[in-house]
């Protein structure tokens, strides 16, 4: 089995450094350690990490110090605070300068691996995104741009004008476009820019321990809260709170959501004590939410509240004009991190990626670039480097088994989305077998 990701443990403890990585090995991490800020951030300049367990009261260089210092060498690393004297202050400054999230101390292995692999997915979503970031950028600048597609300019005209404003905006579009980098991107150019951009992934938490994330909870609120805990809404006060897959809460919680967007407080689980937050909301989902309406699945007054702005992404199948910028930006950028020269992209094997037809869009795009640049061996990426060549790249809506495989893919992919990247219960969704999910997913280079 592949491992999920390469872990740095950075903590004084000994005994703590050995407890995290025996948990985090078997999950099927690798890890190293480090037992103050100089070695860790040693070793994070010879190797590259997804995700850092960092604490913040160290000897030597300060968990901040450290904190601040790998996001400036590596943008791509998600470090997750480990704090004993986990305050909202401690908390909101680690998130202020970059930090993914924090875990307080003592905590359970349980909670210490669903926080790593968020954290990694997140790192992941962060290199994916990285390209469409670029691309947001140049068109934000510039209304008159040569080879990019009207999509793409439209999406950039709507983040310009909704950016200074304080309105909420819903972000629709299908697995894979970017709608976490077009939230990004609102955030930066507003007024906010200077303080948190907080995430919360709706389609990866566990439904009961939902509202704990998304409001805190009190010590003793519940069994396991062994210590109280900021939530994501008040860690982003001041800032901006993103709502990834916002379809996939319950109404339960829609209705705690609602009164957040129209009364701006909030209550910690356990506690009666209101606060007050002064947050913008921006929320994505790659489903119909209007149609979720109709069918009762989503409140219609919060689908109101939360869709005053509408950006729509276009797939990726309807803008191929623009792989070539989005393969280029990617193979410098993932041969950069490899320390090794970035191969050319022969015409023929530039002619194969704009004929597929892309149903998980740039994701799925660089996750073929990533397996040409990783296994080419020559200093030119052919169409046999790509993953998919052998079976050749059908032409979008060419043919009735284009269609097939593009329908096929897709359900694939929501069932995915639905259960969190959990293979087996996407597999019993779906009706077939975790091996033969395991070919497609292969197959399709999903």
């Amino acid at each position: 089995m592949a491992g999920r990701g390469k872990v740095l443990i950075i903590d004084d403890d000994e005994s703590i450094r050995i407890a995290c990585a025996q948990t985090l090995e078997q999950a099927k991490f690798r890890i190293a350690l480090a037992s103050d800020g100089e070695e860790a951030l040693e070793k994070a300049s010879r190797e590259s990490f997804d995700v850092a367990l960092l604490d913040l009261m160290m000897p030597g260089l300060s968990g901040m110090e450290v904190l601040g210092k790998l996001r400036l060498d590596s943008p791509h690393l998600m470090v997750v605070i480990v704090t004993g004297y986990a305050t909202i202050e401690s908390a909101v400054e680690a998130i202020k300068h970059g930090a993914y999230n924090y875990l307080p101390k003592p905590f359970t292995p349980e909670a210490l691996t669903a926080i790593v692999v968020r954290a990694a997915a997140a790192g992941r979503r962060f290199l994916e995104d990285a390209c469409i970031n670029r691309e947001l950028e140049r068109e934000m600048l510039s209304d008159d741009m040569v080879g990019r597609s009207e999509g793409m300019r439209n999406v950039g005209r709507l983040i310009r004008k909704a950016a200074p404003t304080d309105s909420t905006v819903l972000i629709t579009g299908e697995t894979g476009v970017g709608k976490e980098v077009v939230a990004r991107a609102i955030h930066r150019l507003s007024s906010r820019s200077e303080k948190a951009f907080v995430t919360v992934d709706c389609g990866t938490l566990v439904e009961s321990l939902f509202e704990s994330e998304l409001f805190g909870h009190m010590k003793g609120a519940f069994s396991g809260a062994v210590e109280s805990t900021v939530g994501k809404i008040e860690l982003a006060d001041g800032g901006t709170l993103f709502l990834d897959e916002i379809a996939n809460i319950n109404t339960q919680m829609q209705a705690r959501l609602l009164r957040v967007v129209q009364e701006r407080e909030i209550c910690r689980v356990g506690s009666t004590q209101k606060k007050v937050v002064d947050v913008r909301i921006l929320s994505a989902t790659n489903w119909d939410l209007l149609q979720a309406v109709h069918e009762g699945k989503f409140r219609e007054d919060l689908y109101y509240r939360l869709n005053v702005i509408h950006i729509a992404v276009p797939p990726l199948r309807d803008r191929l004009d623009d792989i070539p910028a989005l393969v280029d930006y990617y193979v410098r950028k993932l041969a950069a991190e490899k320390r090794r020269p970035a191969p050319a992209v022969s015409e023929d094997a530039m002619r194969l990626l704009k004929q597929r037809d892309w149903p998980g869009n740039v994701r799925e795009l660089i996750n073929a670039v990533e397996y040409a640049v990783v296994t080419s061996e020559g200093s030119t990426i052919g169409p046999g480097d790509l993953p998919f060549a052998a079976e050749g790249a059908p032409a979008a809506s060419s043919s009735q088994e284009g269609q097939l495989a593009r329908t096929e893919q897709g359900e694939i992919l929501k069932a995915l989305q639905q259960f969190g990247g959990n293979r087996t219960k996407a597999a019993e969704f779906l009706g077939i077998n975790r091996k033969t999910l395991r070919e497609k997913i292969r197959k399709y280079s999903l």
